[in-house]
């Protein structure tokens, strides 16, 4: 978050006049207007590259077909090449072409669906799995870093309504179909 962006956030949070849910609202908009920010700059592939870490660093949307897959395993849901396209809101063709690289590259591997024939599962491999791990030690080593002169009770309570915050905005913004 740039420092403009920090003084209108603490200009908003001082507008006594503003009605204290539009304040709140809208400094919840900045912050998160900044986070998409950082997350197109890919902030964290950036410093990770930077600080190296012995072995390949993760990073664009090649990588993140891997957390869309590995997503779907935790949820213990098939993902293919469609789960992948509305995951990343690309079209087929270049999620296509993005499966294609991670399996090139060892990371995913395709497999049949044992119900349906016609359609080929994407799994994540050992090789795509150590590169996930290194991604999210790398990336909890941030969020630990950044948290660190929190309080706990903060911490869980951030945890719990930043967690809670984002599932309900992904339900809002669920392709509807009528787009």
């Amino acid at each position: 978050m740039s420092e403009r962006e920090r003084v209108r956030m603490r200009e908003v949070e001082r507008d006594g006049a503003a009605d204290g849910a539009e304040a709140e609202i809208a400094a919840i908009e900045r912050a998160m207007v900044a986070l998409r920010r950082s997350a197109a700059r890919r902030t964290l592939a950036r410093r990770a590259a930077r600080q190296g870490g012995g072995g390949p660093v993760p990073e664009g949307a090649a990588f993140d077909v891997l957390d869309v897959v590995e997503a779907a395993e935790e949820r213990g849901e098939p993902a293919g090449v469609r789960e992948v396209a509305d995951a990343l809101r690309v079209d087929q063709p270049r999620a296509s072409k993005l499966v294609a690289a991670a399996v090139q590259a060892g990371h995913l591997r395709r497999e049949a669906d044992q119900t349906d024939g016609r359609r080929t599962l994407l799994a994540v491999t050992p090789d795509g799995r150590e590169l996930l791990e290194a991604a999210h030690t790398f990336r909890r080593s941030v969020v630990a870093r950044v948290t660190r002169d929190w309080p706990a009770a903060e911490r869980t309570a951030f945890a719990r309504l930043f967690t809670r915050f984002m599932d309900d905005f992904g339900a809002v913004n669920e392709p509807s179909g009528e787009d």
